[in-house]
């Protein structure tokens, strides 16, 4: 339900029917339209990746359990949020904090892929780091009372990133440079962005 694939569908749907002056002066069909070019840029484009990457024998699993299986998939999901990001950039009816968001996520894949050369970064971490991070950053900009929404998603990153450590799917060192990782990126992103 938390996997990081999701997680920008959620902050998305957020933005477009909770936030109530992101996606002001869109009709309900262009916040739908939204959200289902969200959904197939940031979801389906890189799980078929995954898929075709496993079906050719360049991944062990789709799981990407091992640190090599991560190269390639970090690289093609890459490619397709810098493309969402800079079709949200070059359409000005869209809000900065969509293109910022969405500039956060090609941040920190980037920055997984690095990181990746030395320890294998929870990529559940990096999601929820950057969910978490994007709710600063709304708070920030103090377009809307963030407390309730930040201690939601606060429970939820301690529980996600607790399960993948009693599942011992990663080591506490990567967990913490993930939640890292994913809030800076987006700190970083709204700087740009701006």
């Amino acid at each position: 339900m938390f996997h990081p694939l999701f997680v920008p569908v959620y902050v998305i749907f957020f933005l477009l029917y909770i936030h109530p002056s992101a996606f002001t002066g869109f009709s309900d069909e262009n916040r739908f339209r939204t959200l289902m070019i969200v959904t197939l840029n940031l979801v389906f484009f890189p799980l078929i990746s995954v898929l075709l990457l496993r079906a050719v024998g360049f991944v062990e699993s789709i799981f990407l359990r091992t640190q090599k299986d991560r190269i390639i998939p970090y690289i093609a999901s890459g490619i397709f949020f810098f493309w969402t990001y800079t079709v949200f950039k070059q359409q000005e009816a869209y809000p900065l904090l969509l293109v910022s968001f969405v500039l956060g996520i090609f941040f920190a894949s980037s920055a997984a892929l690095i990181a990746n050369i030395y320890l294998k970064v929870s990529m559940h971490a990096i999601g929820m780091g950057g969910w978490l991070g994007f709710f600063l950053v709304i708070m920030h900009t103090n377009s809307m009372l963030m407390s309730f929404p930040i201690a939601t998603v606060l429970l939820i990153t301690g529980l996600v990133c607790t399960s993948r450590l009693i599942s011992k799917n990663h080591i506490p060192a990567e967990i913490y440079l993930g939640i890292v990782i994913g809030m800076i990126s987006q700190f970083v992103a709204f700087y740009v962005a701006s």
